[in-house]
């Protein structure tokens, strides 16, 4: 196979712009899977994937296309729908007329989420490429995630196919959208196309344009071998296995190779490529992606991002390598590790669940690089962990899969963010720079919803009737409905998207939550100090709504550093202890009220308190 005749290429965009739709199509047209096996979101295997419509893990497949043949056969099979908008949208194919070097490419395609909480996925996957599909969904416009991908691919330097989807709708705004990109990000009209993933108008066009526009992969075959590692999962029965780019050389079943980074050394077990499923081969050459398979079961051995050489090397550095001839080689640049933004407190409902939720956790990690988890202990709720999320869909997912597919009955906490202190003791919080893309008609409402939560304006441009805004802020911010409230303000056509810039001084305060001065550890947070009485009556209060009265009496009190500042009580049943008594001598009925006195008190000391977890579940969703 001749090297210029692969493409590397992803399709990146903003979330529900019809990734998934279009990498169907890919399949349909290169007949990688056949039509009768062909679903909806082939590539999306994992369910709850499935179940919600968007990409969350990234997936890579290997096409075999033949333009020549592919131009023989109709594109659009006596579909009415694609002749209707045909006759509507006469938008000419401007890549028509490439003349191919070969019969046969090889495209390897790496599908890609769309949501904010993964562009971890897109930034290592993007590092495995030499180009992307930038994708629009013509009915949306560009959106904050096209922003943000655009920049990503830029910066890497790959080539970017301006992609116009959904033109077959009745709503679609084309000739807007195509200003949009022309305006945003300086591509010209004659680089765009427009397509229909779902009827596959103009899909095979596309396909051509990959092949004439995304470069061939870089490097030499004679060179000495170097791998990216872009991905990796766990297999139960074959261990970990390596998503892998061959950067320079070649690499076969039965070679020894070593990872850059802890200098581990293995021998290869199987290789192969994704078709989509795994498919040995024996080799792969320089530019292929494909897999690598060592047996090694500890997946933390193969680190995301690392480079894999030949294990005759030797590793001089955590940069350099040479061989027994004194020649360089040098470590690939791999992304930045995914660092969890959110935390959780996660228990068992019952305590025998809770070595099975050691296990499921463990077992998760294994194909979440982003997914952290450190044993707790809580007072009221018993052994747990804590767990760590990139964001709160990120979270959500987690949940349900560990509820679908392990069964486990389980209670959240509130999330919380990673707070760090300086030197001198101060709490430092994560800053995010936030880019928000929304009609312009929206600005004014959403500056000041940002500045409401405490962010900063630092940027604002506008693009013909839509604008991009820059703020920087706390990351808290999120967890505290910013993204809902942003979709209230702008009527659902904002979107957002958000990177880590740095730690910086926040001024927080400890918030504790008491009853009968006994502290409730899952609802005890940090908060800002000018928020802190509102957050804590807040608390009070709505806590009261959910304790059931008792025999003795209960007061519920929040404490800010270690001061009570709001206060609320609970009455205990009354029991009329002088009901049988018709009369008598008033000192008996003194008796029997001073003993109940007495009791009531003992009761306060020694009741237990029952906190249904209604009211935690109400807290974490009213914070």
């Amino acid at each position: 196979m001749n090297q210029s005749q692969i493409r590397n290429f992803a399709i990146i965009a903003h979330v529900d712009h019809g990734k998934s739709t279009l990498a169907d199509r890919f399949l349909e047209i290169t007949e990688t899977v056949p039509k009768n096996d062909l679903k909806e979101q082939f590539l999306d295997q994992n369910p709850i994937s499935r179940e919600r419509g968007i990409t969350i893990k990234l997936a890579p497949v290997r096409m075999i296309y033949h333009p020549e043949i592919r131009n023989q056969k109709s594109e659009i099979r006596n579909n009415p729908q694609i002749q209707n908008s045909n006759e509507q949208n006469n938008f000419e194919f401007r890549d028509s007329n490439f003349e191919f070097a070969s019969s046969r490419y090889i495209l390897n395609l790496i599908d890609t989420p769309g949501h904010v909480d993964f562009s971890y996925e897109v930034s290592r996957t993007l590092a495995a490429c030499d180009g992307a599909i930038l994708l629009v969904d013509a009915t949306q416009g560009i959106q904050a995630q096209t922003v943000a991908h655009f920049q990503s691919a830029k910066k890497l330097n790959l080539k970017l196919i301006p992609v116009i989807n959904k033109i077959d709708l009745p709503n679609a705004q084309i000739e807007t959208t195509e200003k949009e990109l022309v305006d945003t990000f300086g591509f010209t009209k004659e680089e765009m196309l427009f397509i229909s993933a779902k009827t596959g108008e103009n899909v095979g066009n596309l396909l051509d344009a990959v092949v004439g526009r995304i470069p061939t992969p870089h490097g030499s075959q004679a060179d000495l071998f170097r791998a990216l590692i872009f991905d990796a999962v766990y297999d139960e029965y074959k261990g970990v296995v390596a998503y892998v780019r061959i950067m320079d050389g070649i690499v076969a079943k039965g070679e020894r190779i070593q990872f850059f980074q802890n200098g581990t050394q293995t021998e290869i077990t199987d290789i192969g490529h994704f078709t989509p499923f795994l498919k040995s081969s024996g080799q792969l050459l320089t530019g292929e992606i494909g897999y690598i398979i060592t047996g090694i079961k500890d997946i933390r051995l193969c680190r995301v991002g690392d480079t894999i050489i030949n294990s005759k090397l030797k590793i001089k550095n955590s940069k350099l390598a040479v061989d027994d001839k004194g020649v360089e080689i040098h470590a690939l640049s791999g992304y930045k590790v995914p660092k969890p933004m959110v935390f959780f407190g996660v228990y068992p409902k019952t305590t025998d669940d809770l070595i099975r939720l050691k296990e499921s956790l463990g077992k998760l990690a294994l194909n979440d690089t982003a997914l952290t988890y450190t044993e707790e202990y809580s007072a009221y709720l018993g052994s747990g962990f804590r767990v760590g999320f990139l964001g709160l869909l990120h979270a959500e997912i987690v949940k349900e899969r560990l509820k679908q597919e392990f069964l486990l009955d389980l209670l959240f906490t509130m999330p919380h963010v990673l707070y760090d202190k300086d030197s001198m003791g101060e709490y430092l919080e994560p800053y995010m720079k936030l880019i928000i893309y929304t009609p312009s008609g929206f600005v004014g409402s959403i500056i000041t919803l940002c500045q409401k939560r405490k962010g900063n304006l630092i940027d604002l441009s506008y693009f013909e009737m839509y604008a991009v805004l820059t703020f920087e802020a706390p990351y808290s911010m999120f967890m505290r409905g910013l993204s809902a409230e942003l979709k209230s303000v702008s009527s659902g056509f904002g979107s957002i998207d958000y990177e880590l810039i740095e730690y910086r001084k926040a001024d927080l305060v400890s918030l504790e939550v008491r009853i009968n001065d006994v502290s409730i550890d899952v609802l005890s947070e940090l908060v800002y100090r000018d928020e802190a009485i509102q957050i804590a009556r807040q608390k009070a209060e709505k806590l009261k709504e959910f304790l059931e009265r008792q025999q003795f009496r209960q007061i519920i009190q929040s404490v800010v550093n270690g001061t009570i500042v709001a206060r609320e009580e609970i009455p205990p049943f009354r029991k009329n202890v002088l009901a049988k008594m018709s009369g008598g001598d008033r000192t008996r009925k003194d008796k029997l009220l001073k003993k109940q006195k007495r009791g009531k008190a003992k009761m306060i000391t020694t009741g237990k308190i029952v906190l249904p977890q209604e009211a935690i579940l109400s807290m974490i969703e009213n914070t």
